[in-house]
């Protein structure tokens, strides 16, 4: 037995979970558990389809981004999630994909305005959208940079990981994280569901204003505060 094998579970089991949700067409997504006491995470390997994955195929990594163990490449992305795992102490995995429309307001350069009680829910403030890469950073070590890319958004933003644990990347996609592998993967399908809500809104109507302070602390705090309800 693999010393790595849960992670490898892990990792497989999460990735599976993006097809059955809607969020990946063909090999546009992954996602990476971390053992933080090893500081090694297992990642999908790239360009692999989804129905021919395997526990097994899932890539062992350090947090410099070096294969520890496995016999494919892994994911393209593997230095962003790399980055993430060194800079931010409390993610245990982290999830990217291009859904539609999560994606289509990454295109646009727009955060993710805090519409609704269904945001708020997650969330108290618009999904960040990081700037687009700057042209040094395009030439430099692209998948690293793009760590830094979403690491000096939140620095900018003053925003906390462990209270916001999603980003658009301009130009780019979303990336979401979590404790674990289940609070990552939920993370990625709330932002595409929450993306498509306020893509809706604004079609309806264009001048919707934002939800409310009260609504917005109300409505975070029941399920995340320290005297939430919401829940069994």
């Amino acid at each position: 037995m693999s010393k790595y094998e849960a992670i490898r579970q892990q990792a497989y089991d999460a990735n599976m979970q993006l097809p059955k949700l809607g969020l990946v067409l063909f090999t546009f997504g992954n996602v990476s558990v971390a053992d933080r006491e090893q500081k090694l995470f297992a990642i999908k390997p790239s360009g692999v389809v989804y129905e021919e994955l395997s526990p097994e195929k899932m890539v062992i990594v350090d947090f410099d981004g070096h294969t520890v163990e496995g016999d494919l490449r892994p994911s393209s992305d593997t230095k962003t999630h790399a980055v993430l795992y060194k800079h931010w102490d409390g993610i245990g995995s982290i999830v990217h994909t291009h859904s539609t429309y999560a994606t289509a307001w990454a295109q646009a350069q727009r955060d993710i305005p805090i519409f609704g009680t269904t945001h708020a829910d997650h969330t108290t403030v618009s999904i960040p959208c990081a700037p687009p890469m700057s042209d040094e950073m395009i030439r430099g070590d692209y998948e690293t940079e793009t760590g830094f890319q979403i690491l000096n958004c939140f620095t900018e933003k003053k925003l906390s990981p462990a209270e916001v644990e999603m980003i658009l990347v301009g130009n780019h996609a979303p990336f979401t994280w979590g404790k674990n592998a289940h609070k990552a993967v939920y993370n990625a399908a709330v932002l595409e569901e929450v993306a498509r809500m306020a893509y809706l809104t604004l079609q309806i109507n264009p001048a919707a204003p934002l939800l409310k302070d009260a609504l917005i602390q109300k409505h975070y705090e029941r399920k995340h505060g320290p005297d939430s309800y919401y829940g069994q």
